[in-house]
């Protein structure tokens, strides 16, 4: 059985990744795993300590499913994206704080560096996210890029297992005809795919008049959006991968948890 992992470091972000994260892995039947990254020449026992009792006192609440942990050392993003290789991960979570601690832990270079180096999809969860609400609305953005459609299996399975409503909002980027014709048969082909799928959805084609993440989030608005699923759109330079710049926003604007996608690297499809 591959592992959710999650990342973790004691901040309510995270605590709340964790919450989360339980009820995830309880209807996909997926174990569980921290990972917390130390400094180097940290001492272990009080890091272990804490997390044994932060475990123990949900140990309640997981559905024939195991919980453990690991520590790690050295930089964050790059163990965690080691540990998932290490794990054949099945999903990594990470919990974010608002956009009032925008420097802080995961909402800054961590959280980008995680995703754009995991090869295994990442949910990014913020920490003033109605976590009360359930997860019935999930929004998927299609445009008119190759690998567009690779995010659909994923979305689906989590409506499945959530009994969410898909959204999928064909994106026209251009008034070209061409580029229409391409969105409107990637939805049409998304449509029948889960029709046969048995899986709730609607669909809609907006034009965009000036910035992509914000259509898509003024959409994501207007469903009462739960989760909304992206790719990662990324770009190969001299030094690292880097987020596109679609990516790049909606990671930070978003009011709600987003799922990314890595293209052609979609494990969530097995």
């Amino acid at each position: 059985m591959s592992k959710i992992l999650v990342g973790f470091d004691f901040s309510t972000g995270s605590a709340y990744a964790v919450d989360f994260s339980i009820d995830i892995a309880n209807r996909f039947q997926q174990d569980l795993r921290l990972v917390y990254v130390k400094e180097k020449d940290q001492d272990e026992g009080p890091i272990r300590e804490e997390i044994e009792r932060r475990n123990a006192g949900v140990a309640h609440l997981l559905k024939g499913i195991k919980m453990d942990y690991v520590i790690r050392e050295g930089k964050v993003s790059h163990e965690i994206c080691e540990q998932a290789k290490e794990d054949d991960a099945f999903l990594i979570v990470v919990g974010t704080h608002g956009m009032s601690g925008f420097e802080k832990n995961w909402i800054g270079r961590n959280t980008y560096r995680t995703i754009a180096g995991s090869p295994y999809p990442v949910l990014t969860i913020r920490e003033d996210f109605d976590f009360s609400k359930s997860l019935d609305n999930i929004v998927v953005p299609l445009d008119s890029s190759p690998d567009t459609r690779q995010k659909i299996a994923a979305a689906a399975n989590f409506a499945k297992a959530f009994g969410s409503e898909l959204h999928i909002l064909g994106l026209y980027t251009s008034e070209n005809k061409s580029i229409k014709n391409i969105v409107d048969g990637y939805v049409n082909q998304v449509d029948n795919y889960l029709t046969k799928s048995e899986v709730k959805h609607s669909t809609r084609c907006v034009s965009v008049p000036k910035n992509l993440t914000l259509t898509t989030l003024e959409y994501a608005d207007s469903v009462n959006a739960d989760m909304i699923v992206i790719m990662t759109e990324q770009e190969s330079s001299l030094t690292s991968f880097l987020l596109g710049t679609y990516a790049q926003q909606m990671l930070t604007l978003s009011k709600c948890p987003v799922l990314s996608i890595r293209p052609e690297e979609v494990n969530m499809l097995r």
